[in-house]
């Protein structure tokens, strides 16, 4: 666990969560799934559009890995359709964004704790939950659906819900308004700069999770904590009533 800030000490009031990586781990399953999904989108390019593809993604094929700061875990379909479509000429980038989107429901998920007695934990304390992701909100509801948690969160909003996308700060304000609390009465919670950057923008206390790609390293600059996982929340949130 490492602090790297000291900025907040007022009690937190609610949790606002990525989802990717945050309460789902990024998992060498997610990866095949991912790159599978991208070889099929890109199928009829010829090997060299491909060997950019994997470049540009910051894909190695030979370990089928992503690396720490790919876009593929932080950026939203239509960024990623928009980036795809570079490399594959005549490509509807609608219509990819919608498959992207439609793929989605399918990704494979691997819970980062035990969610439904972490969340419970939380919201007995009284803080108010929310996600925001740069899935579609449609995703990501069905995600939180499939572990029986959507009835926890008390707002869930993603890239298409009409507040932008990470690591604009859209969603991160609409919580607050919502929630009707100052920005530094939240947590944000996420396992890529782009979610704290988000957060820590309007204020919101950051904590970063290294239960996706990036690194300690990474996250540090842009976190008031760096916690291995989300299960360690609660002790985090003892400390700072």
């Amino acid at each position: 666990m490492k602090h790297s800030s000291a900025r907040h000490n007022q009690r937190v009031d609610a949790i606002l969560f990525d989802k990717d990586g945050t309460l789902f781990r990024i998992t060498s399953q997610w990866e095949m799934w991912f790159s599978q999904l991208i070889g099929k989108l890109a199928r009829q390019a010829d090997r060299s559009i491909s060997d950019a593809l994997a470049s540009e993604l910051r894909y190695d094929p030979a370990t089928d890995r992503f690396a720490p700061d790919s876009p593929v875990a932080m950026a939203s379909s239509e960024d990623m359709a928009a980036l795809l479509s570079r490399y594959l000429p005549g490509t509807d980038v609608c219509l990819l964004q919608r498959q992207l989107d439609t793929a989605a429901d399918d990704m494979p998920l691997t819970p980062a704790a035990p969610l439904i007695p972490l969340l419970s934990t939380l919201r007995q304390t009284g803080l108010k939950i929310g996600l925001s992701t740069n899935d579609s909100e449609a995703a990501a509801r069905a995600h939180l659906d499939r572990f029986n948690l959507l009835g926890m969160f008390d707002f869930v909003a993603g890239y298409d819900s009409g507040f932008g996308a990470k690591p604009g700060s859209g969603m991160q304000r609409a919580f607050a308004e919502q929630m009707a609390l100052a920005p530094d009465r939240i947590a944000m919670v996420g396992d890529s700069v782009y979610d704290l950057t988000a957060g820590r923008a309007i204020g919101m206390v950051t904590i970063g999770v290294l239960s996706g790609p990036s690194t300690e390293d990474i996250l540090s600059p842009m976190a008031d904590v760096v916690l291995p996982d989300i299960s360690h929340l609660p002790h985090w949130l003892s400390d700072h009533p």
